[in-house]
Protein backbone atom coordinates (compact mmCIF):
# COMPACT_ATOMS: atom_id res chain seq x y z
CA UNK A 1 0.00 0.00 0.00
CA UNK A 2 2.61 2.68 0.49
CA UNK A 3 3.65 2.59 -3.31
CA UNK A 4 0.48 2.91 -4.26
CA UNK A 5 0.02 6.70 -3.41
CA UNK A 6 3.34 7.76 -5.83
CA UNK A 7 2.15 5.24 -8.56
CA UNK A 8 -1.08 7.15 -9.12
CA UNK A 9 0.75 10.32 -8.84
CA UNK A 10 2.88 9.59 -11.48
CA UNK A 11 0.39 8.20 -13.29
CA UNK A 12 -1.81 11.77 -12.70
CA UNK A 13 1.66 13.38 -14.02
CA UNK A 14 1.51 11.14 -17.09
CA UNK A 15 -2.10 12.25 -18.17
CA UNK A 16 -1.28 16.31 -17.48
CA UNK A 17 1.77 15.76 -19.35
CA UNK A 18 0.41 13.72 -22.23
CA UNK A 19 -2.82 16.63 -22.47
CA UNK A 20 -0.28 19.09 -22.47
CA UNK A 21 1.03 17.62 -25.20
CA UNK A 22 -1.66 16.98 -27.21
CA UNK A 23 -2.49 21.09 -26.85
CA UNK A 24 0.64 21.40 -28.78
CA UNK A 25 -0.15 19.30 -31.69
CA UNK A 26 -2.45 21.31 -33.99
CA UNK A 27 -2.68 24.82 -32.85
CA UNK A 28 0.11 25.48 -34.64
CA UNK A 29 -1.17 24.80 -37.99
CA UNK A 30 -4.91 25.67 -38.09
CA UNK A 31 -4.01 29.57 -36.85
CA UNK A 32 -1.89 29.76 -40.37
CA UNK A 33 -4.97 29.45 -42.33
CA UNK A 34 -6.46 32.78 -41.56
CA UNK A 35 -3.56 34.31 -41.64
CA UNK A 36 -2.35 33.16 -44.81
CA UNK A 37 -3.59 36.02 -47.34
CA UNK A 38 -1.29 38.62 -45.01
CA UNK A 39 1.91 36.46 -44.87
CA UNK A 40 1.85 36.48 -49.08
CA UNK A 41 0.78 39.81 -49.02
CA UNK A 42 3.95 40.79 -46.86
CA UNK A 43 6.40 38.43 -48.12
CA UNK A 44 5.77 38.79 -51.70
CA UNK A 45 4.56 34.65 -52.33
CA UNK A 46 3.45 32.91 -55.20
CA UNK A 47 0.00 31.60 -54.00
CA UNK A 48 1.77 27.82 -54.17
CA UNK A 49 4.62 29.12 -52.80
CA UNK A 50 2.46 30.70 -49.53
CA UNK A 51 0.37 27.80 -49.81
CA UNK A 52 3.41 25.44 -48.89
CA UNK A 53 2.73 26.42 -45.25
CA UNK A 54 0.18 24.11 -44.81
CA UNK A 55 1.34 21.14 -46.74
CA UNK A 56 5.13 20.82 -46.07
CA UNK A 57 4.05 19.90 -42.21
CA UNK A 58 1.77 16.75 -43.91
CA UNK A 59 4.85 16.00 -45.42
CA UNK A 60 6.78 16.16 -42.62
CA UNK A 61 4.54 13.29 -41.16
CA UNK A 62 4.45 11.32 -44.24
CA UNK A 63 8.53 11.49 -44.39
CA UNK A 64 8.96 10.93 -40.61
CA UNK A 65 6.12 8.85 -38.74
CA UNK A 66 7.67 5.46 -40.09
CA UNK A 67 10.91 6.57 -38.58
CA UNK A 68 9.15 6.99 -35.43
CA UNK A 69 9.10 3.66 -33.89
CA UNK A 70 12.90 2.52 -34.68
CA UNK A 71 14.24 5.89 -32.54
CA UNK A 72 12.02 5.21 -29.24
CA UNK A 73 13.47 2.20 -29.66
CA UNK A 74 16.88 3.33 -29.42
CA UNK A 75 16.04 6.36 -27.04
CA UNK A 76 12.94 5.96 -25.26
CA UNK A 77 10.02 7.04 -25.99
CA UNK A 78 9.42 9.57 -23.14
CA UNK A 79 13.29 11.05 -24.41
CA UNK A 80 12.39 11.20 -27.95
CA UNK A 81 8.73 13.00 -26.86
CA UNK A 82 10.58 15.42 -25.44
CA UNK A 83 13.24 16.25 -28.21
CA UNK A 84 10.62 16.58 -30.56
CA UNK A 85 8.73 18.90 -28.11
CA UNK A 86 12.07 21.31 -27.93
CA UNK A 87 12.18 20.96 -31.69
CA UNK A 88 8.48 22.06 -31.93
CA UNK A 89 9.58 25.12 -29.28
CA UNK A 90 12.55 26.24 -31.98
CA UNK A 91 10.11 25.75 -34.81
CA UNK A 92 7.13 28.04 -33.51
CA UNK A 93 9.98 30.97 -32.18
CA UNK A 94 11.59 30.93 -35.70
CA UNK A 95 8.27 31.75 -37.09
CA UNK A 96 8.20 35.06 -34.77
CA UNK A 97 11.77 36.06 -36.71
CA UNK A 98 10.62 38.71 -39.74
CA UNK A 99 12.12 36.69 -42.55
CA UNK A 100 10.57 34.14 -45.18
CA UNK A 101 13.76 31.85 -44.00
CA UNK A 102 12.58 32.01 -40.44
CA UNK A 103 8.89 30.83 -41.73
CA UNK A 104 9.48 27.97 -43.47
CA UNK A 105 12.33 26.53 -41.54
CA UNK A 106 10.53 26.79 -38.54
CA UNK A 107 7.20 25.18 -40.42
CA UNK A 108 9.27 22.21 -41.45
CA UNK A 109 10.81 22.05 -37.71
CA UNK A 110 6.96 22.40 -36.32
CA UNK A 111 5.70 19.18 -38.77
CA UNK A 112 8.94 17.25 -37.37
CA UNK A 113 8.08 17.86 -33.63
CA UNK A 114 4.24 17.27 -34.38
CA UNK A 115 4.57 13.96 -36.48
CA UNK A 116 6.79 12.53 -33.32
CA UNK A 117 4.00 13.29 -30.91
CA UNK A 118 1.26 12.00 -33.12
CA UNK A 119 2.78 8.76 -33.74
CA UNK A 120 3.94 8.17 -29.65
CA UNK A 121 0.36 8.95 -28.09
CA UNK A 122 -1.41 6.15 -28.41
CA UNK A 123 1.85 4.09 -28.17
CA UNK A 124 2.19 5.47 -24.61
CA UNK A 125 -1.31 5.39 -23.76
CA UNK A 126 -1.61 1.52 -24.61
CA UNK A 127 1.63 0.47 -22.43
CA UNK A 128 0.74 2.73 -19.57
CA UNK A 129 -3.34 3.05 -19.80
CA UNK A 130 -4.62 -0.33 -21.78
CA UNK A 131 -7.69 -0.43 -19.77
CA UNK A 132 -8.73 3.32 -20.49
CA UNK A 133 -7.45 3.72 -23.95
CA UNK A 134 -10.94 5.10 -24.86
CA UNK A 135 -11.40 7.91 -22.35
CA UNK A 136 -7.61 8.92 -23.00
CA UNK A 137 -7.76 9.13 -26.54
CA UNK A 138 -10.50 10.81 -26.41
CA UNK A 139 -9.59 13.32 -23.55
CA UNK A 140 -6.56 13.96 -25.48
CA UNK A 141 -8.16 14.47 -29.05
CA UNK A 142 -10.96 16.30 -27.12
CA UNK A 143 -7.72 18.84 -25.66
CA UNK A 144 -5.70 18.98 -29.13
CA UNK A 145 -8.89 19.53 -31.32
CA UNK A 146 -10.06 22.52 -28.52
CA UNK A 147 -7.34 24.51 -28.66
CA UNK A 148 -6.39 24.16 -32.56
CA UNK A 149 -10.17 25.59 -33.22
CA UNK A 150 -9.10 28.54 -30.66
CA UNK A 151 -6.00 29.11 -32.58
CA UNK A 152 -7.78 29.32 -35.76
CA UNK A 153 -10.44 31.87 -34.16
CA UNK A 154 -7.60 34.43 -32.40
CA UNK A 155 -4.97 34.15 -35.13
CA UNK A 156 -6.48 37.27 -37.07
CA UNK A 157 -7.74 39.17 -34.02
CA UNK A 158 -4.05 38.82 -32.18
CA UNK A 159 -2.85 39.55 -35.81
CA UNK A 160 -4.71 42.55 -35.82
CA UNK A 161 -3.81 44.13 -32.14
CA UNK A 162 -0.27 42.54 -31.06
CA UNK A 163 2.47 44.34 -32.07
CA UNK A 164 4.37 42.45 -34.94
CA UNK A 165 1.49 41.70 -36.44
CA UNK A 166 1.09 38.03 -37.85
CA UNK A 167 4.45 37.13 -36.68
CA UNK A 168 3.13 37.53 -33.20
CA UNK A 169 -0.06 35.58 -33.65
CA UNK A 170 2.21 32.59 -35.37
CA UNK A 171 4.87 32.95 -32.98
CA UNK A 172 2.44 33.05 -29.60
CA UNK A 173 2.20 29.79 -28.79
CA UNK A 174 6.07 29.27 -28.13
CA UNK A 175 4.40 29.79 -24.78
CA UNK A 176 2.65 26.59 -24.84
CA UNK A 177 5.16 24.60 -26.25
CA UNK A 178 7.73 25.58 -23.82
CA UNK A 179 5.23 24.47 -20.83
CA UNK A 180 4.68 21.39 -22.69
CA UNK A 181 8.63 20.84 -22.81
CA UNK A 182 9.18 21.88 -18.53
CA UNK A 183 5.83 19.56 -17.79
CA UNK A 184 7.42 16.81 -19.87
CA UNK A 185 11.11 16.93 -17.71
CA UNK A 186 10.01 14.46 -15.03
CA UNK A 187 9.07 11.62 -18.10
CA UNK A 188 12.09 12.09 -19.38
CA UNK A 189 13.82 11.89 -15.86
CA UNK A 190 12.24 8.76 -14.77
CA UNK A 191 13.66 5.53 -15.22
CA UNK A 192 13.75 4.26 -18.39
CA UNK A 193 11.35 1.69 -19.43
CA UNK A 194 12.95 -2.25 -20.31
CA UNK A 195 13.32 -2.29 -24.25
CA UNK A 196 11.08 -4.94 -26.14
CA UNK A 197 13.43 -5.27 -28.31
CA UNK A 198 13.64 -5.08 -32.12
CA UNK A 199 11.54 -7.71 -33.62
CA UNK A 200 8.30 -5.64 -32.74
CA UNK A 201 9.35 -2.51 -34.42
CA UNK A 202 8.91 -3.54 -38.39
CA UNK A 203 5.80 -1.95 -39.73
CA UNK A 204 2.89 -4.03 -40.54
CA UNK A 205 2.74 -3.88 -44.07
CA UNK A 206 1.30 -7.36 -44.85
CA UNK A 207 -1.47 -6.82 -42.21
CA UNK A 208 -4.99 -6.46 -43.80
CA UNK A 209 -6.31 -5.36 -41.10
CA UNK A 210 -3.40 -2.55 -40.51
CA UNK A 211 -4.68 -1.41 -43.92
CA UNK A 212 -8.06 -0.93 -42.69
CA UNK A 213 -7.12 0.85 -39.87
CA UNK A 214 -4.80 3.08 -42.45
CA UNK A 215 -7.30 3.57 -44.42
CA UNK A 216 -10.04 4.53 -41.84
CA UNK A 217 -7.78 7.01 -40.18
CA UNK A 218 -6.44 8.46 -44.11
CA UNK A 219 -9.85 8.92 -45.24
CA UNK A 220 -10.66 10.46 -42.13
CA UNK A 221 -7.95 13.06 -42.15
CA UNK A 222 -8.67 13.82 -46.01
CA UNK A 223 -11.96 14.79 -45.04
CA UNK A 224 -10.69 17.09 -42.04
CA UNK A 225 -7.98 19.21 -44.25
CA UNK A 226 -10.32 19.52 -47.49
CA UNK A 227 -12.81 21.09 -45.15
CA UNK A 228 -10.65 23.47 -43.24
CA UNK A 229 -9.03 24.19 -46.50
CA UNK A 230 -12.13 25.08 -48.76
CA UNK A 231 -15.55 24.86 -47.40
CA UNK A 232 -15.12 28.91 -46.14
CA UNK A 233 -14.46 29.05 -50.19
CA UNK A 234 -17.60 26.52 -50.85
CA UNK A 235 -19.53 28.38 -48.04
CA UNK A 236 -19.01 31.76 -49.49
CA UNK A 237 -19.51 30.97 -52.95
CA UNK A 238 -23.47 29.79 -51.87
CA UNK A 239 -23.89 33.24 -50.77
CA UNK A 240 -22.68 33.88 -47.49
CA UNK A 241 -20.52 36.28 -46.23
CA UNK A 242 -16.21 35.48 -45.21
CA UNK A 243 -17.13 36.26 -41.93
CA UNK A 244 -19.95 34.31 -41.64
CA UNK A 245 -17.66 31.17 -43.33
CA UNK A 246 -15.31 31.42 -40.94
CA UNK A 247 -17.78 30.97 -38.35
CA UNK A 248 -18.96 27.76 -39.95
CA UNK A 249 -15.96 26.49 -39.75
CA UNK A 250 -15.54 27.31 -35.87
CA UNK A 251 -18.73 25.63 -35.43
CA UNK A 252 -17.66 22.67 -37.60
CA UNK A 253 -14.28 22.25 -35.10
CA UNK A 254 -16.45 23.33 -31.87
CA UNK A 255 -19.17 20.51 -32.71
CA UNK A 256 -16.31 18.16 -33.46
CA UNK A 257 -14.70 18.58 -30.18
CA UNK A 258 -17.82 17.82 -28.22
CA UNK A 259 -18.85 14.86 -30.15
CA UNK A 260 -15.26 13.24 -28.76
CA UNK A 261 -16.13 13.56 -25.29
CA UNK A 262 -18.97 11.39 -25.73
CA UNK A 263 -17.13 8.64 -27.92
CA UNK A 264 -15.72 6.62 -24.77
CA UNK A 265 -19.16 5.83 -23.61
CA UNK A 266 -20.10 4.43 -26.84
CA UNK A 267 -16.55 2.85 -26.98
CA UNK A 268 -17.80 0.83 -23.47
CA UNK A 269 -21.46 0.12 -24.36
CA UNK A 270 -20.35 -1.16 -27.57
CA UNK A 271 -19.03 -4.99 -28.03
CA UNK A 272 -16.31 -4.11 -30.77
CA UNK A 273 -16.09 -0.52 -33.02
CA UNK A 274 -17.80 -1.46 -36.03
CA UNK A 275 -21.06 -0.59 -35.84
CA UNK A 276 -19.92 2.64 -34.17
CA UNK A 277 -17.38 3.81 -37.25
CA UNK A 278 -19.76 3.07 -39.63
CA UNK A 279 -22.43 4.82 -38.64
CA UNK A 280 -19.75 7.72 -37.52
CA UNK A 281 -18.57 7.74 -41.22
CA UNK A 282 -22.33 7.68 -42.65
CA UNK A 283 -23.12 11.03 -40.54
CA UNK A 284 -19.70 12.64 -42.92
CA UNK A 285 -21.53 11.17 -46.16
CA UNK A 286 -24.72 12.59 -44.89
CA UNK A 287 -23.35 16.13 -44.47
CA UNK A 288 -21.17 16.07 -47.84
CA UNK A 289 -24.40 14.72 -49.79
CA UNK A 290 -26.54 17.76 -48.08
CA UNK A 291 -24.05 20.04 -49.58
CA UNK A 292 -24.65 18.98 -52.88
CA UNK A 293 -28.16 18.71 -52.85
CA UNK A 294 -28.67 21.87 -50.43
CA UNK A 295 -25.94 24.01 -50.20
CA UNK A 296 -28.29 26.52 -48.61
CA UNK A 297 -28.41 24.78 -45.48
CA UNK A 298 -24.81 25.18 -44.78
CA UNK A 299 -25.15 25.80 -40.88
CA UNK A 300 -26.83 22.33 -41.05
CA UNK A 301 -24.29 20.33 -42.35
CA UNK A 302 -21.49 22.07 -40.70
CA UNK A 303 -23.02 20.80 -37.49
CA UNK A 304 -22.94 17.10 -39.12
CA UNK A 305 -20.17 17.24 -40.29
CA UNK A 306 -18.89 17.87 -36.97
CA UNK A 307 -20.91 15.13 -35.50
CA UNK A 308 -19.09 13.00 -37.38
CA UNK A 309 -15.60 14.54 -37.54
CA UNK A 310 -15.13 14.54 -34.31
CA UNK A 311 -16.20 10.91 -33.58
CA UNK A 312 -14.10 9.65 -36.69
CA UNK A 313 -10.80 11.16 -35.46
CA UNK A 314 -11.38 9.69 -31.88
CA UNK A 315 -11.86 6.15 -33.42
CA UNK A 316 -9.18 6.50 -36.09
CA UNK A 317 -6.93 7.30 -32.79
CA UNK A 318 -7.89 4.51 -30.19
CA UNK A 319 -7.96 1.86 -33.35
CA UNK A 320 -3.77 2.49 -33.10
CA UNK A 321 -3.76 1.31 -29.68
CA UNK A 322 -6.79 -0.90 -29.69
CA UNK A 323 -5.57 -2.93 -32.50
CA UNK A 324 -2.26 -3.54 -31.38
CA UNK A 325 -1.08 -6.43 -29.19
CA UNK A 326 1.36 -4.27 -27.21
CA UNK A 327 3.14 -0.70 -26.87
CA UNK A 328 5.35 -1.32 -29.77
CA UNK A 329 2.92 -2.79 -31.84
CA UNK A 330 0.69 0.36 -31.24
CA UNK A 331 3.94 2.17 -32.74
CA UNK A 332 4.31 0.50 -35.42
CA UNK A 333 0.44 0.56 -36.41
CA UNK A 334 0.51 4.20 -35.27
CA UNK A 335 3.59 5.09 -37.82
CA UNK A 336 1.94 3.46 -40.67
CA UNK A 337 -1.79 4.42 -40.61
CA UNK A 338 -0.29 7.91 -39.42
CA UNK A 339 2.48 8.22 -42.49
CA UNK A 340 -0.40 6.84 -45.72
CA UNK A 341 -3.20 8.89 -43.55
CA UNK A 342 -1.02 12.07 -43.55
CA UNK A 343 -0.31 11.57 -47.75
CA UNK A 344 -3.72 11.49 -48.31
CA UNK A 345 -4.29 14.34 -45.94
CA UNK A 346 -1.60 16.35 -47.89
CA UNK A 347 -3.06 15.62 -51.53
CA UNK A 348 -6.79 15.90 -50.91
CA UNK A 349 -7.14 19.27 -50.50
CA UNK A 350 -4.69 19.55 -53.97
CA UNK A 351 -7.60 17.25 -55.24
CA UNK A 352 -10.40 18.47 -54.50
CA UNK A 353 -9.38 22.58 -56.09
CA UNK A 354 -8.41 20.56 -58.98
CA UNK A 355 -12.10 19.51 -59.76
CA UNK A 356 -13.23 23.02 -58.56
CA UNK A 357 -11.29 24.03 -61.30
CA UNK A 358 -11.60 21.53 -64.05
CA UNK A 359 -15.38 21.66 -63.24
CA UNK A 360 -15.91 25.46 -62.59
CA UNK A 361 -18.01 24.61 -59.54
CA UNK A 362 -18.29 22.59 -56.45
CA UNK A 363 -20.45 19.28 -56.83
CA UNK A 364 -17.65 17.06 -58.31
CA UNK A 365 -15.39 17.79 -55.54
CA UNK A 366 -18.17 17.43 -53.34
CA UNK A 367 -18.99 14.19 -54.55
CA UNK A 368 -15.22 13.12 -54.02
CA UNK A 369 -15.83 13.68 -50.49
CA UNK A 370 -18.96 11.46 -50.64
CA UNK A 371 -17.18 8.88 -52.16
CA UNK A 372 -14.25 9.07 -49.74
CA UNK A 373 -16.97 8.76 -46.92
CA UNK A 374 -18.54 5.70 -48.43
CA UNK A 375 -15.12 3.87 -48.59
CA UNK A 376 -14.87 4.81 -45.02
CA UNK A 377 -17.95 2.99 -43.95
CA UNK A 378 -16.53 -0.10 -45.91
CA UNK A 379 -12.95 0.17 -44.14
CA UNK A 380 -14.67 0.93 -40.58
CA UNK A 381 -16.32 -3.07 -41.20
CA UNK A 382 -12.62 -4.54 -41.20
CA UNK A 383 -10.77 -1.50 -38.72
CA UNK A 384 -13.52 -1.92 -35.73
CA UNK A 385 -12.67 -5.07 -34.44
CA UNK A 386 -9.28 -7.54 -34.30
CA UNK A 387 -5.66 -7.30 -33.31
CA UNK A 388 -2.67 -7.06 -36.17
CA UNK A 389 -0.32 -9.44 -35.10
CA UNK A 390 3.61 -8.43 -34.65
CA UNK A 391 5.08 -7.98 -38.78
CA UNK A 392 7.29 -10.87 -38.54
CA UNK A 393 5.37 -13.52 -36.38
CA UNK A 394 3.88 -14.70 -39.59
CA UNK A 395 0.30 -15.71 -38.02
CA UNK A 396 -2.60 -14.29 -39.87
CA UNK A 397 -4.82 -11.43 -38.16
CA UNK A 398 -7.50 -13.33 -36.03
CA UNK A 399 -10.53 -11.79 -35.58
CA UNK A 400 -12.19 -12.03 -31.38
CA UNK A 401 -15.13 -12.74 -30.88
CA UNK A 402 -15.58 -9.50 -28.67
CA UNK A 403 -14.06 -5.97 -28.79
CA UNK A 404 -11.72 -5.00 -27.07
Amino acid sequence: MENTSPRRSGQALLVFGILVVAANLRASLTGVGPLLDRVQADLGLAPAVAGLLNTLPLLAFVVLSPMVPRLAARWGAEQLLGYALVVLTLGIALRWVPATAGLFTGTVLIGAGIAVGNVLLPSLIKRDFPTKIGLLTSAYATVMGGVAAVASGVAVPISDIAPGGWYTALGCWVVFALVAVLLWLPQMRAPRRAAQGTRGQRLPWGSGLAWAVTAFMGLQSLGFYVVVTWFPQVFQDSGMSAAAAGWLLFLFQAVAVGTSLAVPGALRWARDQRALATICSAIMLAGYLGLVVMPGLALLWSIVLGLGGGACLVLALAFMSMRAQDATGAGALSAMAQSIGYLLAAVGPVVFGLLHTMSAGWRVPLMLMCVAAAGQMIVALVAGRGTVRAADDGVPDPVPSAGR
